[in-house]
């Protein structure tokens, strides 16, 4: 659907992109984006939206028409009732728009439509965003940040109706998220950037058996879990936590029953993505493309 070969993009004399290798993106393909502020995210979505000029080839299937794109920011008239912004942006009568009317109803804002902007909610804001983005059907679509500034239940409840959204359709979607349990539940590849390069880009079950081998058991950086898992394997992990590598199932049930015995608590997991990515940044995935 879009391959990108030896793609560089550069403000004056800074590189903000440099994707050396080629990199596809699949059809049905949900891509997480992740990376650190200045990693490259954003200028990636332009770049391949053609909004940002770079070096390089982008090659698609796709029209411009065949693309859309939720970004971090998203302005409108304060004061005016959204029914009306959502019509002047769309040139569409919701009375007289089918799919629009689903929409509406399918994300609760058939209540908020005599509201002015400036009265609704981060969440509402946001879903009001989305359903101007996902009236265009596009067959392949970016959202960047799309919970940014919403609290942890309004973020997971617009996740799980993006979910249900896209639970049989074949659009290819990219999501770039600083949220990694979001992207847990939503995406089936990652790609981790880090100053404008790819650390690597698979399935997140492949690069969590690259950087983490079989499952890793997670639990608090305390002094007396530091004396207990002294003899285990370790990876590295966010500073409060430890993250015990599990070789295969054989060592993980050790691992598991020793801390019962000791009355740890702990969590086990396969697909955690943020100790995968750590470990990507820190290990031979460091600017591999």
């Amino acid at each position: 659907m879009v391959t990108i070969n030896n793609l560089r993009v550069a403000y004056g004399d800074k590189v903000a992109l440099s994707i050396t290798d080629s990199l596809t993106f699949d059809e049905g393909d949900r891509i997480g984006i992740i990376g650190s502020n200045g990693a490259g995210k954003t200028t990636l979505v332009k770049s391949i939206l053609g909004v940002t000029p770079y070096k390089g080839s982008i090659t698609t299937s796709l029209r411009q028409d065949e693309m859309a794109v939720h970004l971090q920011e998203n302005n409108y008239v304060d004061s005016m009732p959204i029914r009306y912004i959502i019509e002047g942006v769309l040139n569409k009568s919701i009375k007289k728009e089918k799919k629009l009317q689903d929409l509406i109803q399918f994300f609760d804002m058939g209540g908020c439509l005599n509201k002015k902007f400036s009265a609704l909610s981060g969440g509402q804001k946001q879903r009001m965003t989305i359903i101007l983005v996902l009236l265009q059907d596009a067959k392949l679509t970016f959202f960047d940040e799309v919970t940014s500034g919403l609290d942890f239940e309004t973020r997971q409840q617009l996740i799980h109706k993006l979910q249900e959204w896209y639970q049989d359709k074949g659009a290819t979607i990219c999501m770039v998220s600083h949220y990694y349990e979001e992207l847990d539940h939503f995406v089936n590849k990652i790609l981790i950037l880090d100053e404008g390069k790819v650390i690597d880009f698979g399935t997140k079950e492949e690069l969590f058996r690259k950087y983490c081998q079989h499952a890793i058991i997670i639990l608090d950086n305390t002094p007396g879990n530091q004396e207990i898992t002294k003899g285990y394997d370790t990876i590295a992990a966010p500073e409060h936590l430890i993250a015990l590598v599990c070789q295969n199932e054989k060592a993980e049930i050790a691992i598991m029953q020793n801390l019962i015995e000791h009355d740890i608590n702990f969590k086990r997991s396969n697909r955690d993505i943020e100790i995968m990515s750590i470990n990507a940044l820190q290990g031979g995935g460091k600017h591999a493309y």
